[in-house]
């Protein structure tokens, strides 16, 4: 009466690959990104870094990227990602590419992730309402956390 389905169930509104984001990665070049998503929005300059917004777009997702680079090179990144993803997708496709997270922190509903590979550290939020869903994800060189966005950010937080 009943026969086996052999179809793949995807989760709705979700065909993302995070490797989409490692033109973004520190140490890439300006140049590269500029020539898969556009020129981007200029945000702001400092004596240091230059703060660009870029689009990462697709038929089932758009979301913000922002980067920090310096004559051409990305500093650090920021993605902004929609929260229609589902967490437990992207994050299973985050650990495809960059392996076993160094870092899990969790309080009340939200997690905190962090990967360290080589020379840069890459962080992951994620919280639950009804279902979770990502928050952000970013990426810095080890030794500059005070001058990414993510340290800027946090700064600007404080008391």
């Amino acid at each position: 009466m009943f026969q086996p389905l052999n179809a793949k169930v995807e989760a709705p509104n979700y065909k993302f690959d995070p490797k989409v984001l490692e033109v973004f990665f520190p140490g890439k070049t300006l140049a590269g990104i500029e020539a898969k998503h556009g020129k981007g929005e200029a945000l702001g300059k400092s004596k240091e870094f230059e703060i660009l917004k870029f689009q990462v777009k697709d038929k089932q997702y758009n979301f913000s990227v922002l980067v920090q680079q310096n004559e051409g090179v990305v500093h650090d990144f920021h993605a902004r990602l929609p929260s229609y993803f589902l967490h437990d997708v992207f994050f299973q496709d985050l650990i495809k590419v960059l392996g076993k997270q160094d870092v899990y922190k969790k309080t009340l509903e939200e997690a905190y992730y962090q990967w360290n590979k080589n020379d840069l550290v890459f962080v992951y939020s994620a919280s639950c309402t009804i279902t979770c869903f990502p928050v952000f994800f970013g990426g810095y060189k080890k030794d500059s956390f005070s001058s990414s966005l993510l340290g800027k950010m946090k700064e600007a937080n404080a008391p």
